[in-house]
């Protein structure tokens, strides 16, 4: 199973192009699923159809039968009604008889971003079903993918923290918490979370697997590079692969023709090329480029049109994704040995950067988005003794703490 998601800034056309991916790959007979989790849905738009919740076929040729693409439009109000609603009154009720006041408890069972994180889930059930080999995933805007790819993660952890593992295993804790002597309701309450929790581990696993990967779409100008630049630090952070850039919208060349028009165009071009130059220059990643077109592609002929422009016979998945790595180094067992863990990142120039130490993890924070990462057994009994950061990563030093090494 493979799955793509397409993200960028808002309005670079990352709808049309992964629609237009999704056409061809279905065309070379893939079977393919294209989704939409944009709250401002346009999916349907695109490919001149209705779309809803669940997958429609969508008809590409009219004389090929044999060619067949599904997409769909995830709502994720609906999602949330049915799936989150039950369990965040089972939790609200929970903390109150656990002596949680009724403002705090509400405060406390209502997570941020979890429709959106409904959504997502919805993506991976129809990834995990095994009628498509293909998923293709038309994101939102890149501040909400961002978000929304840290979601898995962040709330396990604030599940974990509220309901540790360690009590959901054992009958009656959570009826104890609650003063109640329903065992049984609060032991199905405990099931529930821990469901919830390994569903969380699960949609975390898959992000973070090598048959996942973002491809980013951007326009030529200089505000949306820096974007993407600050978007691939993110990401890698976050350990997702990206597979590649797609510059859309590229100013067609008008080579040697004059008039006022031709030298709009030739000055544009010159400035779009001057962006693409940084954005080459800032990652090894395959950046592909279409052109501006003067009408809008909406329909299947349109797309499939764009995409043998986009990928000029290539296979549209072809290609190595790249994958952020940790390398612990150094080693010794006296209290004068050294360590480094190296935590690759493709860090941009302006990056704001935060290290810190909490317990057994290292957080760290590029652009106000942080990332808690744990240590690897060894240096959990190590002080962190100086860090350095360079544009392909962030190299950090330890050294034993005394107190805690010869433990």
């Amino acid at each position: 199973m493979r799955i793509l998601l397409f993200t960028g800034k808002g309005g670079v056309g990352k709808t049309t192009l992964a629609a237009a991916t999704a056409a061809r790959l279905a065309e070379r007979g893939r079977k393919v699923l294209v989704v939409s989790t944009d709250p401002a849905h346009s999916l349907g738009d695109a490919f001149g159809a209705a779309l809803g919740a669940e997958p429609r076929e969508v008809e590409l040729h009219e004389q090929r039968r044999d060619v067949r693409l599904h997409a769909a439009e995830v709502q994720t109000r609906g999602l949330l009604d049915q799936a989150w609603s039950e369990l965040r009154e089972h939790l609200r009720t929970l903390l109150l008889g656990a002596g949680v006041s009724e403002l705090d408890a509400e405060e406390l069972t209502h997570l941020p971003g979890v429709e959106d994180l409904l959504g997502l889930a919805e993506v991976f059930r129809f990834a995990e079903s095994g009628v498509w080999d293909t998923v293709l995933v038309d994101c939102g805007p890149t501040a909400e993918t961002l978000r929304l790819l840290s979601l898995p993660e962040s709330i396990a952890g604030y599940l974990e923290r509220l309901f540790p593992a360690h009590r959901r295993m054992v009958r009656g804790v959570l009826a104890g918490l609650a003063g109640s002597d329903n065992v049984e309701r609060w032991d199905a309450v405990a099931d529930a979370v821990s469901r919830l929790a390994e569903r969380l581990l699960g949609l975390r696993r898959t992000l973070s697997s090598e048959h996942t990967s973002v491809r980013l779409v951007l326009t030529p100008e200089a505000v949306v590079a820096a974007e993407t630049r600050r978007t691939l630090t993110a990401l890698a952070l976050q350990q997702i692969r990206v597979d590649g850039l797609v510059a859309n919208r590229l100013v067609p060349d008008p080579g040697s023709a004059r008039g006022n028009a031709a030298a709009w165009m030739r000055t544009r071009r010159r400035e779009q090329d001057a962006v693409l130059g940084q954005v080459r220059s800032a990652t090894e990643l395959p950046l592909r480029t279409v052109a501006h077109r003067a009408a809008e592609p909406v329909g299947p002929g349109a797309l499939l049109e764009l995409a043998d422009e986009l990928y000029d016979g290539d296979d549209p998945l072809e290609g190595a994704a790249f994958a952020p790595e940790m390398e612990l180094g150094g080693g010794g067992r006296a209290l004068d040995s050294e360590y480094t863990l190296r935590i690759a990142l493709p860090l941009h120039d302006d990056a704001e950067l935060d290290l810190a130490r909490i317990g057994d993890e290292l957080a760290v924070t590029i652009d106000g988005r942080r990332r808690l990462i744990a240590l690897p057994a060894v240096l959990r009994r190590c002080a962190v003794t100086a860090a350095v950061a360079a544009d392909d990563g962030i190299t950090v030093s330890f050294r034993p703490d005394p107190e805690q090494w010869m433990r």
